[in-house]
């Protein structure tokens, strides 16, 4: 026979509330009672009716994640995490490709979609506050990145994007190194960032020298080449250490220097930030920013599946953490 909810609680020990609070992706259930249930489930081999469970909830299980490119490595890990997050909800995920594009963004918003959805969850890169306020009020709506700020008013999940930035260039600091660079993406994109870098350099007493923070133009690794490698040309002294808005960037950067006969760490450190799937690949491997990417998908569906009209936006944050690797820390022995 086809195992039951009650089966499962049984085999936990625990209510069936509590087996549906985990399967349903409640966050009122401590991690030691959820994993006790989880591994009833896997052992039980319980598979939840999600259609019956939809049908009775008045959802249609079909939600869409839209980001500006499928292909970029921070995003298509995010989606992987999306996948697997949202089957514990019960729900189906459409992906979109915007692009970028306000029309693209401002069409998931607006335009009819060919099965009822029960919630978008979009990184925006051109929609204004005014395009989310008229958007369908039933529709709910979860926005990501640092471009969906505080005026934009539906539900947001993030990084500390500044404060990130600033553990970065903290490390670098802490490395006794003193001519920092920062490589920014462009104008409005990773702004808190490269803000958080300034932040690390006032506190450390040393100041920001405006003109080593040098404007990519982009967010591929061909930018940050193209960009270091003309100030470099021009006989501009190197920097000591770089921290780079994305990963791309600082892989980038490292090419520059190392084309030109610069060590990496040794006489230029660099962080990137995202801890995209290649940073392991590079020499030296890349340290970096790693933002949560589960708790950034959890917490995203938990937006979407509590959001109720007119409530006021709820600002969700999820953690960071930084990992050291090669290009700050160095090749080690054996290597």
């Amino acid at each position: 026979m086809r195992p039951r909810l009650i089966d499962v609680a049984e085999a936990a020990g625990v209510s069936m509330k509590t087996v549906s609070n985990v399967v349903n992706g409640s966050e009122h259930v401590r991690e030691s009672t959820r994993l006790r249930v989880l591994a009833a489930i896997d052992k039980l081999g319980y598979r939840p009716n999600i259609a019956a469970r939809n049908l009775a909830q008045g959802r249609s299980g079909v939600i869409a994640f839209a980001v500006p490119q499928l292909d970029r490595p921070y995003f298509a890990s995010l989606a992987a995490r999306m996948l697997d997050e949202a089957e514990t909800f019960g729900w189906i995920v459409q992906f979109h490709q915007t692009g970028g594009r306000r029309e693209a963004e401002l069409g998931l918003l607006t335009d009819r979609h060919p099965a009822r959805l029960d919630g978008i969850i979009m990184s925006p890169l051109n929609l204004s506050p005014e395009d989310v306020q008229r958007r369908d009020p039933a529709l709910p709506l979860v926005l990501l990145g640092e471009k969906a700020g505080e005026e934009h008013l539906a539900d947001h999940v993030g990084i500390d994007n500044r404060e990130a930035g600033r553990a970065a260039t903290d490390h670098l600091l802490s490395l006794g190194r003193r001519r920092v660079m920062a490589l920014a993406p462009g104008p409005g994109v990773a702004d808190e960032r490269i803000n958080g870098y300034r932040d690390a350099l006032v506190a450390a007493g040393i100041g920001v020298d405006e003109d080593i923070v040098l404007p990519a133009g982009g967010v591929r690794g061909e930018d940050a080449e193209l960009t270091l490698g003309r100030w470099l040309d021009a006989g501009n002294p190197a920097p000591d250490a770089i921290f780079a808005g994305t990963d791309w960037l600082a892989m980038g950067a490292i090419r520059a220097l190392v084309l030109r006969g610069l060590k990496v760490p040794q006489q230029v450190a660099v962080v990137g930030f995202d801890d995209i799937p290649y940073d392991l690949a590079t020499l030296p491997t890349l340290t970096t920013v790693a933002p949560d990417r589960v708790a950034i998908a959890r917490l995203s569906l938990q937006a979407l599946r509590d959001q109720k009209p007119g409530q006021d936006p709820v600002r969700f944050q999820a953690p960071f953490t930084l990992v050291v690797r090669e290009s700050t820390a160095g090749i080690g022995p054996g290597h």
